[in-house]
């Protein structure tokens, strides 16, 4: 028996492929299997090639394969795009209706099944995922009646005539591929799973779901692929707890929105990509400036421009840390699993109200849309704290002074009121102020004021809960792997590989990207004969943040991939190979 099957389905979108994953990966998940689900599309409502691969596996899984064991055709130009990734041994299930062919050099079996027509008969040609779903089934030796529940959700508000009819078209798609393999006994058949019930959700729902625990209750955004599903999910959830969502006319206007509620003392964020970011910007220089806590979302994607808005990339780095105009105090964390993103995300509320600043919670599109097994999330470990917000301000002697929102203070973080507090009024603007927040353009003051904020990052580095992810066995390892976000996954299974074959290799992934973790670093590279660092981009970003945090540049090298497709474990095992046998990388 295999311990993990790659499934993939594909066709045009709008023909219910992305529903046909779902419907597949749920009713796994239910029985207790561990999947790792990657959807790739075109940035087009309808038309247009689309794939999801599912990996099903009975322990846990981090990365997307690059093999494909089941490869289930809509048409033909999924078997042209995808027949490659299928192994020798491989099985393609397609339907008859458009007469399937397979390249001549593919050792792959192909099987031809109607699935539209077993649909059509039964009153829909819609249904024929259904069919495919139930001949899926047949190679994995599953009962169909594993996906009684699931379709139970999806089609029960059209009533118990259209439940039955789609239970009914895939136990037909069951036996007609039983009856083709004959007495062929499948390879595709999975140990059974231990039967516990696991969460299953996006990196964004995640990302959603640790903010409501947050306490958020305003969110303003505007949509934009890949962090759409944030707000979506928001707006179902939200008013349950007496928030709300607004879609707002552009990103400026959701970012200001939500500075002005954080003011008033409501925790709310908003959600983008790299476009919207851009818009964002001198908004968030705002929010360092008038030291008002702020929760940015950015889900990455390729750019530049529109670029590839629903492809892998990792572009955004440099943009997140150094993107304002002048000098603010503010935060990036980098979460890279979706149970990570759960609680970084409540952390990143914590850590704008305690320091009075922006935070930028950075996913990418393979982070935020991977559909994955999450284990539950524990409340336990979920605190709110609201820092230096008091609700009581002692009268001042001097009746035409202001409250000194802005004080001087060691730790660079002053005491912090909301509107009406009695004998709390202050003066809030964008311009340089004095402690009271009226506009002072002096040069002491500047200097003292700059300062001031940017002592708040001092010591965050140190406190923060696990800056870097450490995965270190060597003392002395011949190569550190290294990487952000969602990279985290394949790296682990590339350093599988590598022990196999007894190369020594140490991981560490960077969590908090700025103030950057250059004491914590440091260890693990200094150790290290050579460090590769992996990520979706085309200049190295992260190489050069540690480069200009922590030294050692003639041992720090990069492995880049930008062509909108995310890391397989199979690059990151090559690459290191090619480093470690050579002085440079060439790949």
């Amino acid at each position: 028996m295999k311990t993990q099957i790659v499934w993939k389905v594909g066709g045009q979108q709008g023909e219910g492929i992305e529903s046909t994953g779902e419907i597949f990966s749920v009713g796994l998940n239910r029985l207790g299997y561990f999947l790792y689900g990657y959807r790739h599309f075109s940035s087009r409502i309808k038309g247009g090639h689309t794939n999801n691969k599912i990996c099903v596996c009975t322990e846990e899984v981090n990365a997307v394969s690059s093999n494909v064991d089941i490869l289930v055709a809509f048409d033909q130009e999924t078997i042209d795009v995808n027949h490659y990734e299928l192994t020798e041994e491989g099985l393609i299930i397609a339907d008859a209706k458009f007469g399937p062919e397979k390249p001549e050099s593919l050792k792959a079996t192909l099987y031809s099944v109607p699935f539209t027509d077993i649909a059509s008969a039964h009153g829909t040609s819609l249904m024929k995922n259904m069919v495919a779903i139930g001949a899926t089934c047949a190679v994995m030796n599953l009962e169909v009646d594993v996906f009684t529940s699931v379709v139970r959700e999806i089609f029960g508000r059209k009533g118990e005539e259209m439940v039955q009819k789609n239970m009914k078209v895939m136990q037909e798609g069951y036996t007609y591929m039983r009856e083709s393999l004959g007495d062929e006994n499948s390879s595709f058949i999975l140990p059974k799973p231990d039967g516990i019930r696991r969460m299953f959700m996006i990196g964004n729902d995640a990302i959603a779901i640790g903010a409501l625990a947050a306490g958020v209750r305003l969110m303003p955004a505007y949509p934009i692929t890949p962090a759409s599903d944030i707000m979506e999910y928001l707006i179902k959830k939200l008013p349950k707890v007496g928030g709300t969502v607004i879609q707002t006319e552009d990103e400026i206007a959701a970012v200001t929105m939500a500075i002005g509620a954080n003011y008033a003392g409501v925790r709310s964020m908003t959600a983008s990509a790299g476009p919207g970011l851009s818009l964002m910007m001198e908004a968030i220089g705002l929010a360092g400036m008038t030291e008002t806590p702020l929760v940015v979302v950015d889900t990455q994607r390729g750019g530049p421009s529109t670029g590839l808005p629903t492809k892998q990339e990792q572009s955004d780095l440099m943009q997140m840390v150094y993107g304002t105009h002048g000098d603010i105090p503010k935060v990036v964390l980098a979460p890279s699993t979706a149970e990570e993103a759960f609680y970084d995300t409540v952390e990143a509320f914590n850590i704008a109200e305690e320091y009075q600043c922006p935070v930028i919670l950075l996913s990418d599109l393979q982070l935020s849309l991977s559909k994955q097994t999450v284990a539950p999330f524990d409340p336990d470990r979920v605190q709110i704290r609201r820092g230096k917000l008091i609700d009581t301000v002692g009268e001042q002697e001097d009746k035409s002074t202001y409250f000194k929102r802005f004080l001087l203070t060691e730790d660079g973080v002053s005491l912090r009121v909301l509107p009406g507090t009695k004998n709390g009024i202050h003066h809030v603007t964008g311009l340089e102020h004095d402690e009271e927040g009226r506009p002072n353009e002096t040069a002491v003051n500047r200097k003292k004021q700059m300062e001031k904020r940017m002592r708040k990052l001092d010591r965050l580095a140190d406190t923060f809960p696990n800056p870097i992810a450490v995965h270190a066995p060597h003392e002395e390892p011949d190569l550190l792997l290294m990487g952000f976000n969602s990279t985290r996954g394949a790296i682990e299974e590339a350093m599988e590989q590598l022990e196999q074959e007894s190369v020594k290799v140490n991981h560490v992934h960077v969590r908090l990207i700025h103030p950057f973790p250059a004491d914590q670093l440091r260890p693990y590279i200094e150790s290290a004969n050579k460090v590769l660092v992996v990520e979706n981009n085309a200049t190295g970003q992260l190489a050069h943040l540690i480069k200009m945090n922590v030294g050692q540049v003639d041992k720090i090298h990069s492995q880049l991939k930008f062509d909108g497709d995310p890391f397989y474990a199979e690059h990151i095992y090559e690459g290191s190979k090619e480093l470690l046998e050579h002085e440079h990388l060439n790949i």
